[in-house]
């Protein structure tokens, strides 16, 4: 009887897996993804686990660090809902990331991998030294520091958001193909993009200040 039930189970289960599908973002993009083998430190400060939408209603501020364990696509969501204007307007920041990587599909081809491009971009825009302020009142000094991986992360995706943002105002273009092409700049290093202008310049400000 146990084997025969046991039997039953794994015919049921086959049945199951037969319609189960792999989540994939928007239904079109998998979360098969190849991070930068030469640092590995942001891997573990980008939540890329396998999500439908970009829309989890979670509390991520709550707590300090939590905001890690928030989907990335989520958070590069969230950092457009700035300016006033559009704050709480998430489905309108959801379909602005929707079409920037459809946009980054159809430049690229189609056998490429948008949520790919994103990680690369991600991996390249945020500055790994910077410069802080040393001494107390009178004597005050610039001292280079190194950039906590989560800082990084944080920092490529507000210069991304914000060189797309300034790339879109009073353009005839969209915020959607503005956003597509500064990800796309920034994954391939390019210094015409916003964000790696940024962190060039940071980090050159920071080599002075050794």
């Amino acid at each position: 009887m146990t084997g025969l039930a046991n039997d039953l189970m794994l015919d049921e289960n086959k049945k199951l897996s037969e319609f189960a599908e792999e989540i994939k973002l928007f239904g079109k993009w998998n979360f098969k993804l190849e991070f930068n083998k030469d640092d590995t430190s942001l891997k573990d400060q980008m939540n890329w686990a396998p999500r439908w939408y970009p829309h989890t209603s979670g509390r991520w501020q709550k707590k300090r660090f939590k905001k890690i364990q928030c989907p990335i696509v989520e958070r590069l969501t969230n950092c457009l809902m700035m300016h006033g204007r559009n704050s709480g307007k998430k489905i309108k920041a959801v379909n602005i990331v929707k079409q920037a990587l459809e946009i980054i599909a159809v430049m690229k081809g189609e056998d490429t991998n948008p949520l790919q491009v994103l990680l690369q971009a991600l991996e390249n825009g945020g500055p790994r030294e910077d410069s802080t302020r040393v001494g107390s009142a009178g004597v005050v000094r610039r001292q280079a520091v190194d950039v906590a991986p989560l800082t990084r992360v944080n920092q490529a995706m507000a210069l991304i958001v914000a060189g797309s943002r300034r790339a879109a105002f009073r353009n005839i273009k969209s915020m959607s193909e503005c956003l597509a092409d500064e990800i796309i700049l920034c994954a391939a290093n390019n210094p015409n993009s916003y964000a790696i202008k940024k962190k060039t310049e940071l980090e050159r400000v920071a080599k002075s200040n050794r």
